[in-house]
């Protein structure tokens, strides 16, 4: 069973120090505890994430494939609904909620799940907490 979705927003976190907080710590270690759902696009997000800090120059200790390494290695499973909701369920909640589809497809996963999200998007909390879903890492 999985215990929270996590979005983008708190995986690059773990990437960062300077992004990273008690928070994001807590979620990384439920994570660790008893894995995470994301869906389908997930991975497009934090490795194009990545390679744009990159290309800025930013600091990524260990560099990008170092930092993929290390995500790829948490107990994280892929939700397969994800592209078949796109154009029905996560497009109302983007809709409704005033969020992009990306940010909608977290929250659609959480809610058909009934898990946490797990996010540092301040519209997907409130569109989060509006529906009823509980939200990490919460206020720093």
């Amino acid at each position: 069973m999985n215990a929270v979705v996590v979005d983008a927003s708190v995986a690059l976190a773990w990437c960062f120090d300077d992004e990273a907080s008690a928070g994001t710590e807590t979620v990384l270690d439920i994570v660790r505890q008893s894995g995470a759902l994301v869906p389908g696009l997930w991975h497009l997000e934090v490795a194009n994430a990545l390679i744009q800090a990159e290309r800025r120059g930013r600091n990524i200790p260990g560099g990008v494939p170092a930092r993929l390494e290390y995500i790829g290695r948490l107990p994280i499973d892929i939700d397969t609904d994800t592209s078949r909701r796109a154009w029905r369920e996560t497009l109302a909640l983007a809709r409704a909620e005033g969020l992009t589809t990306y940010a909608a497809a977290y929250l659609e996963l959480a809610l058909r799940r009934g898990l946490a999200l797990a996010t540092k998007d301040n519209a997907l909390m409130a569109a989060a907490t509006k529906s009823g879903v509980a939200v990490l890492p919460g206020p720093e």
